[in-house]
C-alpha cells in the first residue's frame, strides 16, 4: 500500500517562502505523475500544480503561476511544492496525489492521496 506523508507547511506572513514536501513509501512513484492540491476552509479542494513522472512536464493554477514550483527526485520518491511570495489567500490544507497520468491528477481523480499539511499565511 502506497503512502504519501506531506511535511513543511506552518504559519508565516504574507511575502514569506515554504517548501512543502511529500514523501511516498510503499513503493516508487518514479512512472507516476505527482501533484498537489489545496482546499481552504468552507471551499472545495482545489488544484495548485502537477508534475510529470519525468519532471519534464508541469503545470500550474493561474492563482500559483509564478510563485510556486513543483519539482521531484524520484531518487528520493519525494515531489516538492515550492512556495514564494505567500499570500493570506494561500491559506489552506495542502494534499499531494500520485497517479499514473497527469490529467487524472489534474482531475483531482488520483490514486493515492496524502493527509495534507496546513498553511497559514498571516497578512
Amino acid at each position: 500500500q502506497v503512502q504519501l506523508v506531506e511535511s513543511g507547511g506552518g504559519l508565516v506572513q504574507a511575502g514569506d517562502s515554504l517548501r512543502l514536501s511529500c514523501a511516498a513509501s510503499g513503493r516508487t512513484l518514479s512512472r507516476y505523475a505527482m501533484g498537489w492540491f489545496r482546499q481552504a476552509p468552507g471551499k472545495e479542494r482545489e488544484f495548485v500544480a502537477v508534475i510529470s513522472w519525468s519532471g519534464g512536464t508541469t503545470s500550474y493554477a493561474d492563482s500559483v503561476k509564478g510563485r510556486f514550483t513543483i519539482s521531484r527526485d524520484n531518487a528520493k520518491n519525494t515531489v516538492y511544492l515550492q512556495m514564494n511570495n505567500l499570500k493570506p489567500e494561500d491559506t489552506a490544507v495542502y494534499y499531494c496525489a500520485a497517479d499514473p497520468t497527469m490529467p487524472t491528477v489534474v482531475r483531482g481523480r488520483s490514486q493515492y492521496w496524502g493527509q495534507g499539511t496546513q498553511v497559514t499565511v498571516s497578512s
